[in-house]
């Protein structure tokens, strides 16, 4: 699809991977809410996917090299290791959890909504032809 329609949909499909990985691990967190000795977890990956797209800016062949730039990346999961005010040692914050978890929602519906807006242009963009 690079060809046809830069990497708008690649980038779109690797964001969107990273985000449901994300709610994973936020949905784990607030299931492991009540076990002791639990650390919280989280993904990144912004910082990431924008050093390598700044990387592969710099190449000779800009959209190869930005493709393969979101192709390879990964998210990195990071346990929370600060300390806990409760005595079980669990460090799971639900009150952030559960912001985490809607403002996740929010980003998901609107990768999904800019996906589903590249596709009807490119459907009307083939009807004319």
């Amino acid at each position: 699809m690079t060809g046809l329609y830069g990497n708008g949909i690649a980038l779109t499909e690797k964001v969107l991977d990273c985000l449901w990985g994300r709610q994973s691990v936020t949905l784990m967190n607030i299931a492991n809410d009540d076990t002791p000795g639990y650390k919280s977890q989280y993904i990144t990956f912004e910082d990431e996917l924008a050093r390598r797209i700044r990387s592969a800016g710099k190449s000779t062949n800009y959209v190869t090299g930005t493709a393969d730039a979101i192709s390879a990346l990964k998210p990195a999961l990071h346990t929370t290791w600060t300390e806990s005010g409760r005595l079980d040692g669990n460090n799971v914050d639900m009150a952030q959890e559960q912001v985490d978890l809607v403002r996740n929602v929010y980003e998901y519906q609107h990768m999904v909504s800019s996906i589903n807006n590249d596709m009807m242009r490119l459907r009307s963009a083939a009807k004319s032809f």
